[in-house]
């Protein structure tokens, strides 16, 4: 098999087991996050709007004292921008069917709740196979430094997840059950 093959075969049992973990999720999977970001207090931060079976972030995007911005894709191949949010916010359908704010200021984060299909101990993840987050991450740490805070149920974890030259590493990844900064 070649990488686009193990990529997709790792998505397809990625989702598979993403779905169990969302059938018995709880009101405190987020609790662990919370207590993240508030060491993050004041800087900008990026969450994202879950889909389908993601764990929930909003919680903990509602409680982040400083601006936060959801994910904006402008296009394919392009890095995500990141609209102005907050619960009260007018939502409407995006790209791929994921809600953003119909308006408002954008935001440059400083750090990032990023989704995701799978991860591993070393800090990479498994996406959706767009890119957008490789490349968002790639032109923010080319400017200023950022967390890359991956959220995920621990069910996702995996031994070791595909990756290429382009895949841009977690500084952080929380679950339900633990905190961990990856070794590189």
């Amino acid at each position: 098999m070649n990488l686009t093959e193990i990529k997709a075969a790792a998505r397809a049992e990625a989702f598979a087991r993403r779905k169990v973990a969302f059938a018995a999720r709880a009101a405190e999977d987020c609790a662990r996050l919370k207590a993240v970001l508030a060491e993050h207090s004041g800087k900008a931060l990026a969450g994202y709007m879950p889909m389908r079976t993601e764990i929930d972030c909003l919680p903990a995007m509602a409680a982040h004292q400083g601006a936060v911005g959801v994910p904006v894709i402008l296009g394919a191949g392009t890095p995500l921008k990141f609209r102005s949010w907050s619960p009260e916010a007018t939502m409407v359908a995006g790209e791929f069917g994921a809600l953003i704010p119909e308006s408002g200021d954008w935001v440059e984060p400083d750090v990032l709740i990023v989704p995701l299909l799978a991860f591993d101990r070393r800090g990479y993840r498994l996406g959706y196979g767009g890119g957008f987050y490789d490349r968002t991450l790639e032109g923010l740490r080319a400017r200023k430094s950022v967390t890359a805070i991956g959220f995920a149920f621990a069910a996702q974890e995996v031994d070791e997840v595909p990756i290429e030259p382009t895949d841009q590493p977690l500084d952080l990844i929380v679950t339900e059950a633990e905190v961990f900064a990856p070794g590189r």
